[in-house]
């Protein structure tokens, strides 16, 4: 196993170079990817002069990100980056500060090192794994909250593109019945933040239906690192290539499941 505290402080000036250029550089020119989904130029660039870092820095581990691909992801690589340049673009764009940049090493299909930097909000998270997990160098927890009333949820962006409607009828189902079991629904656009503030017991669960492993990599690894619960929706074994991410505070995850599966199912019986 690689030593994960200098492979931390590796992440960490990677990640601060995305930070560094949001902070100081302008979106540019604004491109769709698809239906209603874009890239900026800065999103390019970012993901560009990270990867020329790391590839320096580590020149033995391969590297996946958000724009324009990269390597693989699974139980057979051995280490790889991955990386999401900018996750909350559109927030970004539109110069809502909701944003960060987000990368984490997976090893064998398992984030080992996670870094996430939201620099508008001059929040750094880190967290390895066994290592705990960090906001501006100071351990975090997940909330302690048990009472699904009582719980503060963020759920994932809509869906769009190609097959957005079915996706969304599903988003709207959870959404509703969230709304009438929780304190209150947030949704703020970036999932590497949805994970973070579960950390941080900002919020007290987050339920994402979908799953792209720059965007969960290193928030999965800094949820877990703070004692919280990562499943699937349908409270199985999470794996970056589930279909979905639910984050909740340890005692709370097993009153969230149940909602979600009972409206998912009857999603899936036409009902």
């Amino acid at each position: 196993m690689k030593d994960l505290n200098a492979l931390l402080a590796v992440a960490k000036e990677a990640a601060d170079i995305g930070a560094d250029l949001m902070t100081t550089s302008t979106p540019g020119t604004v491109s769709a990817k698809g239906d209603r989904d874009y890239v900026t130029e800065l999103d390019v660039r970012i993901q560009h002069e990270i990867r020329d870092f790391l590839a320096r820095a580590t020149p033995d581990i391969d590297f996946l990100g958000e724009e324009e691909g990269g390597g693989t992801i699974d139980e057979t690589t051995e280490h790889v980056w991955v990386l999401d340049p900018i996750d909350g673009t559109s927030n970004f764009a539109h110069g809502i500060p909701l944003c960060a940049t987000s990368l984490a090493l997976v090893h064998r299909g398992e984030p080992i090192v996670g870094v996430i930097v939201a620099p508008f909000l001059n929040l750094r998270y880190h967290a390895t794994r066994g290592g705990g997990a960090y906001c501006n160098d100071k351990p975090i927890h997940a909330s302690k909250t048990t009472d699904l009333s009582r719980a503060i949820v963020s759920i994932g962006d809509y869906a769009t593109g190609e097959g957005a409607a079915d996706k969304n009828r599903r988003r709207f189902a959870v959404t509703k019945a969230l709304a009438e079991n929780v304190e209150r629904v947030r949704m703020f656009g970036a999932a590497s933040l949805d994970l973070a503030w579960v950390a941080e017991g900002r919020t007290d669960a987050c339920v994402i239906l979908s799953n792209k492993p720059w965007d969960m990599a290193a928030g999965t690894l800094v949820a877990r690192e703070a004692k919280a619960t990562v499943v699937s929706e349908d409270g199985s074994g999470y794996r970056l290539d589930s279909p979905s991410t639910v984050c909740a505070a340890e005692k709370l995850a097993n009153e969230v499941v149940p909602v979600l599966s009972t409206v998912l199912s009857d999603e899936a019986d036409g009902g």
